[in-house]
């Protein structure tokens, strides 16, 4: 079974990874004659932004999806991962110029917010009626008496 500080860490890292991918996809359109001049023209390469969607498709499938087949068991931020690559993919295929440089970062938000909703759903209790299931009275186990 996946342990909460696994799927801490890869929640972590893949929200942090879904935000540069964004910055990194609203950015390169603009800096695109820049970057050469920096070193830093690899950037603008699209095998590295399939790269970088490969590597977050794994750690999203690896924390969303775990998390939610043994855990939480709760579809929204699986929902929000899969919405959030099919923009990236549609961004990427069907648009060109600055409509690619919104609708692609706005994928990668979209996957980083996954990545947060599943943060907070993994390992939060399964009782009670608040979104989150954060806070609420009842007893836990380490509550009770011996």
């Amino acid at each position: 079974m996946i342990s909460r500080l696994k799927t801490i860490k890869l929640d972590n890292i893949g929200m942090t990874a879904s935000t540069l991918c964004a910055i990194h996809c609203a950015a390169v359109p603009v800096l695109f004659t820049s970057l050469p001049l920096v070193g830093l023209g690899f950037l603008a390469n699209p095998l590295v932004e399939w790269v970088m969607i490969t590597i977050a498709l794994v750690v999203g499938v690896s924390s969303i999806g775990n998390s939610y087949f043994k855990e939480h068991h709760r579809i929204l931020p699986l929902a929000l991962l899969i919405a959030g690559f099919l923009i990236i993919i549609i961004g990427h295929l069907f648009t060109k110029g600055w409509i690619e440089a919104v609708i692609v970062p706005v994928g990668g938000l979209t996957i980083a917010l996954a990545h947060f909703v599943n943060y907070k759903y993994a390992g939060t209790c399964k009782a009670g009626n608040s979104f989150f299931h954060i806070t609420h009275p009842h007893p836990h186990e380490t509550d009770k008496a011996v």
